[in-house]
Parts: C-alpha cells; structure tokens; sequence
C-alpha cells in the first residue's frame, strides 16, 4: 500500500533568451515585460498588515537580482517556476514573514536562510528537495511548514529547535519513519505523514499532546498504537489505506473525533481500506459510538 504518486524529473532547460535594453542591465524576455522602465518597487502590493511580491508562473529559472533590493518585503511569492536555486541573497530580505517556494525545481535551500528571523509560512511543496539545511532551525518565528512532494527521507535533528510550529506537512515524501525531531515539536496541531513508507508510528507520538489533526494515510501501517488513544485532542484522525488489522481497546478515549469519517476533508476517524478483523468492519459501519461501547465492552471483560 502507499503508491507514490510519480514526480516529473527535474530537468534543466537551455540557456534562456536575453533582451538587451539601453540603458539597463539585459533581462530575460519575462523581466522586460515586468519592468519596462519601472522601478521594481512600483510592483510592490502594500496591504493592511503586509508588504508582498509575487512572481507566480512567470517561467523563470532563476531569481530576478533586483528582488534582492527590496528590503521592505514581507510576503513573498515564487511559487510555479522553474526555479533551480535560491541565492544565498534571500537572506538580504530580513522582514520576510511568507516564503512560498512551492511548484519549482529547487534541491536544496541555501543555508543563509537562517538569517529570517521573522519567517512564519514556508512553502517548499512540489519540489525537488533531497535535503533540509539544519540552519532552518535559527527560523525561531516558523509556525507552518509545508513539505510535501519532494524526495525526504530525512530532517535534520535540529528542526526540533523549530518551538512555534504548529503545522507541518511532510506527506508524499520518502520517509519509513516519523523523524525524531518531530516529537519535540511540542506545539504542534497539524501533522501530515501520508503516502511515505511509514510501516509503523512510534510511542513517541504521545508527546504531541496538542495535535488535532494527524493523518497517515497511504503508508503500510500494520498497528494502531494505544500511545495514539493519549493524543485527546484529536478532531481528525486518518489511517486510511493502510494495514491495520485490530484496533486498541482505549480507542473509546478520542471522544474529539465525534464520528466515523468518509468524506477526507471531514472531521473524524478516517480507518477505511484497512483489513480490519471481525467484528471491526461491522462496527465500524455503525458508527464510532457502536465501535467505542464494543472497544470498552472488551477492555472491562
């Protein structure tokens, strides 16, 4: 269980086609459409809370120089280029609150990311990423973290420094165990872990006490760990596609979940596809208040 979706090789392009313009430096035929004859900075959104900039889908395989100039940015959005590298320059942009990287070729981030101080979002989703640099831990204010579809396996033990987290998302990736670090996580609320290679989710996850949605769907988990019964405040819990035969008898003890789930943006126990033993798929079809009364039924006798 567990299929991956199938990612798109990250292939380089050829060299791109260079517009030289009197006067100024030579851009990329995209740059000269965005800045004909402007200053970048007239590009520049100024909302009620924040300054943003956003580059999306504009084919770029590498970051402007001018951004880089732009002190005053706050939200910052490349996400759907063809982007291989972030500069080291990012750390030039030292009031970054959102980072959106995601839908690019990146394989690494530069460690100079550390320098973000500020740094709550960061989106790396759909890239092509091996690696994290252990200097993302300095990013203290980081409070969500996505990412997704890329080929991890690993975090770095230093991601535990990361104190403010409260979502992170880490599904569609190479992972045969939740990382250590994660556990550390205190604040947690969100944990995604689905379509890795997970076989099991270790005791440790009870030190999430403050996780109300996790999801392991799509891996080949053979158990459902009591430690999971201690996590109270659970509102969404799916381990749908999975391998899991019996379930603990303290199930009864994640009251939050309210119901069985079907629907996979609803709230609940999501336990579907699973080779539940009998009883179970009945009970499971009646309802979580039938599957509770058996559950506590069972651990009283």
């Amino acid at each position: 269980m567990g299929a991956k979706q199938s990612r798109a090789p990250c292939r380089d392009k050829g060299p791109r086609r260079m517009v030289l313009l009197r006067g100024r430096q030579p851009f990329a035929p995209w740059d000269d459409s965005l800045l004909p004859g402007k200053d970048p900075r007239a590009l520049l959104k100024r909302g009620m809370r924040h300054v943003s900039f956003s580059l999306v889908t504009k084919g770029m395989t590498d970051v402007p120089d001018f951004l880089w100039g732009l002190s005053e940015v706050q939200k910052l959005n490349l996400s759907h280029n063809q982007l291989r590298a972030v500069p080291a320059d990012v750390g030039k942009l030292s009031r970054l609150v959102v980072l959106n990287l995601c839908g690019n070729r990146l394989r690494s981030l530069p460690r100079e990311i550390s320098v973000l101080q500020s740094l709550k979002v960061l989106f790396v989703n759909m890239n092509c990423l091996t690696e994290l640099p252990a200097e993302l831990s300095a990013c203290r204010s980081l409070e969500v973290l996505s990412l997704s579809h890329n080929c991890l396996s690993q975090l770095p033990a230093s991601l535990a420094d990361l104190s403010r987290l409260r979502k992170l998302n880490l599904s569609n990736n190479y992972f045969a165990h939740i990382p250590i670090c994660v556990f550390a996580l205190k604040e947690l609320d969100f944990l995604h872990v689905g379509s890795n290679r997970l076989e099991n989710i270790a005791e440790s996850i009870q030190c999430l006490v403050g996780l109300q949605i996790f999801i392991a769907e799509s891996n080949n988990i053979h158990s459902f760990p009591r430690s999971l019964c201690l996590l109270t405040s659970l509102e969404l819990l799916n381990l749908n596609n999975n391998d899991i035969q019996t379930l603990p008898d303290e199930l009864y003890l994640l009251w939050r979940l309210g119901r069985i789930a079907w629907n996979p943006m609803d709230k609940g126990l999501h336990i579907s596809h699973n080779p539940l033993s009998k009883p179970l798929p009945e009970l499971v079809e009646g309802g979580l208040d039938m599957l509770f009364s058996y559950l506590k039924d069972k651990k009283h006798h």
